[in-house]
């Protein structure tokens, strides 16, 4: 460590977070994060569209998330900080896109929570259709919630335990899929075959074009992913754990989505697959597992409670960071006694609240109106990543800031391609007339951040000023 480098466990005391995540826990926290929803239930629309070749387009996002998440584990290892992205936005781009990015990624929680409680509710109804969504829903809000107060370690078991769920579901799947490739066993086996990846209709069934066209629902399959960097100020040994966790991340995404999907759609021609309708459970009912669909209603359930516990973590936690910074009421950067940002995770859950307004209100769209926000910000926090990580390879490169312990391999040029890919995904975005109402939606909160901005320029224009970060000052 050179000189210039700031001890991990003594910035952890600085902010007053307990660093009460073990690797066990980080480990875990990172595999969920690569497992939620839209690999569950998205890729059966995915699948209708695009046909075999969503597994390409799966493996492509894959590569330019691990390129993401390596820039950000270099970021991490350089200084790590609970509030990494918006941090990092702040020392490389200016104090208002630290601004800009903690306000944003803290709405695509707040909305991805508002879906997963809408989605969780929808689920319960598989087995107790007479409870009203927004019951439901506001049940699992205040459990959630309960568990984010008592402390850090809890919040990392119950998502150790969430993840467990989701990673044996899949393996689990993947092994009976190849059971039935393998060996021919139930009515499955008379059609499955490799051969189903490129015989109805080739790999590309529909053109390259609309499978393309999918890739702004793969990349928010993968949102989440990233939750990993915000455990920095708490994880127990960020050195070793934060490295470890990202670099194994290649090898889930090989296994839970491209390994998983590639298995379904050899056992399944895919022209069996309808929107709405997950893969997984189509695939269970074909095969001919009478309690097939019961699994994976449970298994979606616990992916989307495990997305709504980790917004509720990442949101106080962001919230605090602001405060620190002075972009948030100061009230926010109290913690509780057991070390918790209590009064930034109560705003963020009172906001949540509003998911179970629209559950009691319009319960059949409520799921639709909040969804398509979550890709907006995800795909501005992880620009804002790839190009602070640009800007401090620069810095290195200058002598003017010390390298990471952990350097991401391709250094910006691996960056730069990832960028220019998430702009791509962006157009795609624009093209659709379905999804680009998010874009309205993100030019509104641009708006509305920048009166923030304004108002807080006016008011103590300091907090608008550039400074340098403690890491350079020591030493």
């Amino acid at each position: 460590m050179t000189s210039a480098q700031v001890d991990t466990s003594e910035q952890a005391s600085e902010e007053g977070y307990e660093r009460g995540l073990g690797s066990r826990q980080v480990q875990m926290i990172a595999i969920g994060g690569a497992i939620g929803v839209g690999l569950f239930l998205g890729a059966g629309a995915n699948i209708a569209k695009a046909g075999p070749s969503l597994i390409l387009m799966y493996a492509l996002a894959g590569a330019i998330v691990f390129f993401i998440m390596r820039a950000l584990g270099e970021l991490l290892l350089y200084r790590p900080v609970s509030g990494s992205f918006a941090e990092y936005s702040r020392e490389f781009l200016g104090p208002f896109f630290g601004y800009f990015t903690g306000w944003t990624y803290w709405l695509m929680w707040v909305v991805t929570g508002m879906a997963e409680l809408t989605a969780a509710a929808i689920y319960v109804n598989y087995w107790f259709p007479a409870i009203p969504q927004w019951v439901t829903a506001l049940v699992f809000l205040v459990i959630l919630f309960g568990v984010n107060l008592i402390s850090v370690k809890v919040f990392g078991e119950l998502e150790f335990w969430f993840s467990m769920v989701k990673v044996t579901a899949l393996i689990g799947m993947i092994v009976i899929g190849l059971g039935v490739l393998t060996f021919g066993f139930s009515s499955a086996g008379d059609t499955a075959a490799v051969s189903n990846l490129w015989q109805f209709d080739g790999f590309f069934p529909k053109g390259i074009g609309s499978s393309l066209m999918t890739l702004q629902g793969v990349m928010f399959a993968y949102l989440a992913v990233e939750l990993v960097g915000v455990t920095a100020g708490e994880s127990e040994n960020p050195e070793k754990t934060l490295p470890k966790a990202i670099n194994t991340l290649p090898w889930r995404i090989a296994l839970f989505y491209v390994g998983a999907l590639t298995v379904i759609l050899c056992v399944v021609k895919w022209t069996e697959f309808a929107p709405g309708v997950s893969p997984f459970v189509a695939a269970f009912a074909k095969i001919g597992i009478p309690a097939g669909a019961g699994i994976v209603n449970f298994v979606v359930l616990t992916a989307a409670l495990s997305s709504c516990n980790s917004g509720m973590y990442s949101t106080g936690r962001m919230l605090r960071t602001l405060a620190d910074n002075g972009e948030a009421p100061k009230g926010f950067r109290k913690l509780s006694a057991t070390k918790t940002p209590a009064l930034g995770i109560t705003v963020s859950v009172l906001f949540m609240g509003i998911g179970v307004v629209l559950n009691y209100v319009v319960p059949e769209k409520a799921f639709g109106y909040v969804t398509s926000v979550a890709t907006a910000a995800g795909i501005w926090t992880w620009l804002m990543i790839l190009i602070s990580h640009v800007l401090y390879r620069r810095a290195v490169v200058a002598g003017r800031l010390p390298a990471s312990s952990f350097p991401a391999p391709g250094g910006a040029v691996c960056s730069w391609i990832a960028i220019v890919f998430l702009l791509f995904v962006t157009g795609l975005i624009a093209y659709d007339a379905d999804s680009r109402v998010c874009l309205y939606v993100m030019a509104g909160w641009a708006a509305a951040l920048g009166i923030g901005w304004a108002v807080l320029r006016t008011r103590n224009p300091e907090v608008t000023r550039r400074r340098e970060p403690e890491l350079e000052k020591v030493g």
